[in-house]
């Protein structure tokens, strides 16, 4: 099967379901492909402790809100799978919100190439903190991810006070 056939099906039908030639294959299949680089992103535990043992990805970005459960992480980690977490691998969206809000709230308004430039910034350190806290600690992506977190919660919190 080739890309322009399930381009012109899914064109022709409004869906790629039953393009000629094509193998079809569940959801749960998908997620055991061999594959480098695998993409949960739509919903949440779909990786769990029946299941991680038969990923074959090196490489987990977690696109969804929480899609792979505690028990998998134990396994995937064990395997040696790079898991880039949720708060990590889909922070991108909540930090172009926060800049719309910012605009919004500020009467201002900022190019494509002044958001992406922003968006690069704040992305590029988040990466990098949490890559530079595992180190550090030892510790996974996820762990060192909510390490930052809690920290700058609790940095605000002192900084502000309980009730600003």
């Amino acid at each position: 099967m080739s890309e322009a056939a399930a381009l012109r099906h899914k064109q022709e039908t409004g869906s790629v379901v039953g393009t000629p030639r094509a193998d079809i294959i569940s959801n749960a299949d998908l997620l055991e492909v061999d594959c480098e680089v695998l993409i949960p992103a739509a919903l949440e535990g779909v990786i769990d402790e029946r299941n991680a043992d038969r990923i074959k990805a090196r490489i987990i970005a977690e696109a969804a809100n929480g899609p792979t459960t505690s028990a998998a992480d134990r396994v995937l980690n064990a395997k040696g799978v790079l898991i880039v977490p949720d708060i990590l691998g889909n922070a991108g969206g909540v930090t172009i919100s926060y800049f719309e809000w910012v605009q919004d709230r500020e009467e201002f308004y900022w190019t494509l190439e002044e958001m992406n430039a922003r968006l690069r910034r704040v992305m590029t350190r988040a990466i990098d903190d949490t890559l530079r806290v595992s180190r550090e600690h030892g510790d996974d992506l996820r762990l060192a991810a909510y390490m930052l977190a809690a920290g700058r919660v609790a940095e605000a919190t002192l900084t502000r006070g309980i009730y600003p």
